[in-house]
């Protein structure tokens, strides 16, 4: 079972007991996998969404109209377990990943551009501009910057436990990674240096880094999540609207800056979807995704958030896109 999903089952098994929030329902929703799915991603404009399902493995769609484009799998005939996947910036490329081989595709024409085997087990992954480097978050305590046009790692990024989370800076200057050392840690690029450690009191679910590269996220599972400064590493907002005894029981499982760098989105492991001001921290709206079984006591946990024109996007671990308004 991939990493990511055990620990949604088990994220989801506390915020049960500890209660949720409320939340306005989709404006619309749409079924992308009948039987839920393993990772999802939404392009930074808001164009497209690559998603790993159970039961017919990767593909690629565009949420205007909601419309499947690709069937991406790493084997003919066979669906693969897509454990991970990332877009480039300018949506021309999308990347997936099982444990071991990562593909780099084209958006436009649906095939394959590059297949490499990875240097260990991936957590997760993101995309520099153009396709070329993936950053890869992995279970043998380093993060790495792989080549992924011509193969090779580029630099690599040491840790003291498995690196779960991942993020790019848009211009490929900074990397951010998360990991089960309970940090989280802001990297160059270029030259391999460790810039910022910001701690934790749990494994460090998601990180997220604005286009102006000037604010961070970062978030421990059932733990604080916090913006921050990437200059100073300073502390800038705790974004929660739930009491203290609760909100070291919450995990993000997902956030993504606005274009502008003004908001904030993020998807929780109880289904909520929240939209932040990143200069005040305060919560602008906050929305629950739909529930296939509206009677259940299981939330479906949020791996994917985006903006769109007019819109959010958030697409949960049941196979379901979101639309919010």
């Amino acid at each position: 079972m991939p990493s990511r999903l055990k620990k949604l089952l088990i994220a989801s098994s506390i915020l049960v007991l500890t209660g949720c929030d409320s939340g306005d329902a989709p404006s619309l929703w749409k079924e992308y996998a009948l039987s839920g799915a393993y990772s999802a991603a939404i392009s930074d404009k808001g164009t497209y969404s690559s998603l790993g399902s159970f039961n017919h493995g990767g593909s690629l769609w565009r949420l205007e109209g909601h419309e499947r484009l690709y069937n991406w799998n790493h084997k003919a005939k066979s669906y693969s377990i897509i454990a991970a996947t990332a877009f480039s910036p300018d949506e021309r490329y999308a990347a997936t990943a099982n444990q071991q081989d990562l593909v780099l595709w084209n958006t436009t024409t649906g095939q394959p551009e590059g297949f490499w085997s990875s240097p260990a087990e991936i957590m997760q992954m993101d995309l520099s501009p153009d396709g070329n480097f993936a950053l890869l978050g992995l279970a043998d305590h380093t993060a790495v910057y792989f080549d992924v046009k011509n193969g090779g790692v580029k630099r690599t990024f040491r840790h003291d436990a498995r690196v779960r989370s991942v993020a790019l800076s848009d211009d490929a200057s900074l990397a951010i990674t998360g990991s089960d050392a309970y940090q989280a840690k802001l990297w160059s690029v270029e030259t391999g240096e460790l810039l910022r450690t910001v701690s934790f009191s749990n494994v460090v679910d998601t990180v997220a880094i604005s286009p102006n590269n000037r604010y961070a996220f970062s978030a421990g599972s059932l733990d604080k999540a916090m913006l921050w400064d990437v200059n100073s590493g300073e502390e800038i907002h705790t974004l929660s609207n739930i009491a203290d005894f609760f909100q070291k029981r919450v995990s993000y499982l997902s956030a993504s800056f606005s274009p502008d760098s003004t908001q904030l989105l993020t998807g929780s492991a109880a289904g909520l979807v929240q939209l932040w001001d990143v200069n005040s921290g305060s919560e602008l709206r906050q929305w629950r995704v739909h529930k296939r079984d509206p009677y259940g006591p299981v939330h479906a946990g949020v791996y994917a958030v985006g903006f769109g024109q007019g819109k959010y996007y958030a697409f949960s671990s049941n196979g379901i896109m979101n639309e919010l308004e």
